[in-house]
């Protein structure tokens, strides 16, 4: 079941970056953002990562945009396994059309496993990021954003991230 919501959860983002291109231009009237990233990594003891974070947004003025962020993250390697899930809000604040600052707040919903112990484990985990980056715009109305974003609800012992700095790649359609 968990891979079939993944598998869902993939496409459905997929397609909503494939139905908007990215050289025609939205209705100027439009107030509705779409976008995200999708990210995919190798490590050693054959570790894979697979995530995507699709999100909605919803400028409130040219500047100000707030909207809800998701995101799905597979990971296995020859000695773990785990899926996370998370969802929240953000806000994001746009200046000389080439910087922002934002925050976001996710909760997640983690499911890990350990292969070699045959230890299994459910567990949630709240994070709040905060940061900022510079954007590059790719079309009319569409940007690649580069970021970084420090959860500050991090802490060292007790978190299932190995780090609270986190930098972000994204594509945001509509600004």
């Amino acid at each position: 079941m968990k891979k079939f919501i993944i598998s869902m959860m993939l496409i459905s983002s997929g397609s909503v970056f494939s139905q908007i291109s990215a050289d025609t231009p939205m209705q100027e009237n439009s107030k509705w953002t779409f976008g995200g990233g999708i990210g995919l990594g190798f490590g050693s003891n054959s570790a894979f990562n697979l995530s995507a974070s699709p999100r909605v947004g919803y400028r409130f003025t040219n500047d100000f945009e707030g909207g809800v962020l998701g995101s799905v993250s597979w990971q296995t390697s020859d000695y773990y396994k785990s899926t996370m899930f998370g969802v929240g809000p953000f806000v994001n604040y746009y200046f000389a059309r080439s910087f922002y600052v934002g925050a976001n707040y996710q909760h997640y919903f983690v499911d890990y496993k350990d292969k070699y112990y045959d230890y299994k484990y459910n567990t949630e985990e709240n994070a709040l990021y905060l940061g900022g980056g510079y954007m590059q715009r790719i079309g009319n109305s569409s940007f690649m954003q580069l970021g970084l974003m420090y959860n500050v609800l991090w802490k060292q012992n007790s978190s299932v991230f190995s780090s609270g700095l986190i930098p972000n790649i994204g594509f945001v359609v509509g600004l």
